[in-house]
């Protein structure tokens, strides 16, 4: 059975950073031909876009992560990292990874979820 898990996330102030990561196990290599996207929800909000990476590494931003975020991949390794910086309050949610075929931010392209984990930014 495959899975996404996230780890990485915390607690840290306001202008610091977090380097998140989403390993794949079970049939890794189905779940690694694929494209990853990190999403995130906050409390009281829906769950929203925030970066993707395709299979051949051709990334996209939610206008929120630009300049501040970077995703990047390493296939070898299983694994999809979200560098955050210059994290604000506003950054405060639980982020998840997903897989699927295309780096698009609509969510209902990905078939595959982590379960999250929990970045905290206080100011």
């Amino acid at each position: 059975q495959v899975q996404l898990v996230e780890s990485g996330g915390g607690s840290v102030q306001a202008g610091g950073s977090l380097r998140l990561s989403c390993a794949a196990s079970g049939r890794t290599f189905i779940t690694f031909t694929m494209a990853v996207g990190w999403f995130r929800q906050a409390p009281g909000k829906e769950r929203e876009f925030v970066a993707s990476i395709t299979v051949g590494g051709r990334s996209n931003y939610a206008d929120s992560a630009k300049g501040r975020f970077t995703i990047s991949r390493d296939n070898a390794k299983n694994t999809v990292y979200l560098q955050n910086s210059s994290l604000t309050a506003e950054d405060t949610a639980t982020y998840y990874c997903a897989s699927g075929r295309l780096g698009v931010p609509d969510q209902s392209r990905y078939t595959l979820w982590g379960q999250g984990t929990q970045v905290t930014v206080s100011s």
